[in-house]
């Protein structure tokens, strides 16, 4: 059985790892920075993220460990991000999106979405869009998109992104992680072997993503007890981002086991339709993922206006 202990050299590459401050990111971040690799935290919250870098070179010492402020409910922060990581990279091997918010109230981001579909999936889209040309100036360089078994719950209805004709935190929640796998697969679609995207599933694990809402303190002691720790669930990440044996489009679940994928998942034209309403949405362009890579990062055009809940 695959563990961290089989994580090959990292030495000389680099890793974007978001939410890596917290739940399953900070294990995946420690992990790759430990096996050598360079890791940017990123994280929305400057005290903490310089807090997890401080955690990882104490645990890890020689370590390459930086922070970077990344806010996916703000389209403006994933752009001063990837600005940010540009001008001191020449190409990035890794990035993990792992970063997101599952069951809350409705609510929504700076740039007027939704806060679970806004966070979960057009933040990471935009991040990935304009930090693609770094990734396809390194040859093998890989996506890892954290998804869930819960997309099996999800619907996604373009014509109605906001949730007008009804919200639920768990059904918005499924609907999020359905779009991140559209986006995983189409990705592998579009880029085919010159940039590796992979979708996991972690598992039940005791991460701060749910609001538990109402429950009693048994129940919620019962359910520290039913979940795995976030070394555990980091697991399926590390191994996507690190292993031999990805060669891009799986999704990888618990124990590394290939994790079922719902039909609409898997459903080709839904995948094109959400990419071309993701670019225009965040305006963000992504490069020929089938031209030879520049180097240079992808554009963020102004994106058109649009009606605001």
């Amino acid at each position: 059985m695959w563990s961290v202990d089989d994580i090959p050299d990292l030495t000389g590459r680099t890793a974007v790892v978001t939410g890596a401050n917290t739940g399953i990111g900070f294990p995946t971040a420690l992990e790759l920075a430990r096996h050598g690799a360079r890791v940017i935290v990123a994280s929305r919250d400057p005290d903490k993220g310089r807090e997890a870098v401080g955690r990882i070179l104490d645990r890890a010492p020689g370590a390459q460990a930086e922070f970077e402020r990344l806010d996916l409910a703000d389209l403006g922060s994933v752009r001063a991000f990837a600005d940010a990581v540009g001008s001191r990279l020449d190409g990035l091997d890794l990035l993990v999106n792992n970063a997101g918010v599952g069951m809350i109230p409705r609510r929504t981001t700076a740039d007027g979405f939704e806060m679970q579909l806004g966070t979960n999936h057009f933040g990471p889209f935009a991040l990935t869009g304009l930090l693609a040309p770094l990734l396809l100036a390194r040859p093998g360089a890989r996506v890892v998109t954290v998804a869930s078994d819960a997309h099996k719950l999800g619907r996604l209805d373009l014509d109605d992104l906001e949730l007008r004709r009804g919200y639920g935190r768990m059904s918005a929640y499924g609907r999020s992680k359905l779009a991140n796998l559209l986006f995983a697969f189409e990705l592998r679609r579009r880029a085919g072997s010159r940039l590796l995207s992979v979708a996991t599933h972690p598992g039940a694990t005791a991460t701060g993503i749910m609001t538990l809402g109402p429950l009693t303190g048994v129940l919620k002691l019962l359910l520290r007890f039913a979940v795995q720790p976030p070394e555990a669930g980091a697991v399926p990440s590390l191994y996507a981002a690190t292993s031999p044996e990805i060669r891009g489009g799986e999704f990888v679940g618990p124990k590394l086991r290939p994790q079922p994928a719902s039909a609409a998942a898997r459903d080709e034209d839904l995948a094109r339709r959400l990419w071309s309403v993701s670019e225009e949405l965040t305006g963000v362009q992504f490069p020929d993922l089938g031209a030879p890579a520049t180097g240079r990062r992808g554009t963020a055009a102004a994106p058109e206006p649009r009606e605001r809940p």
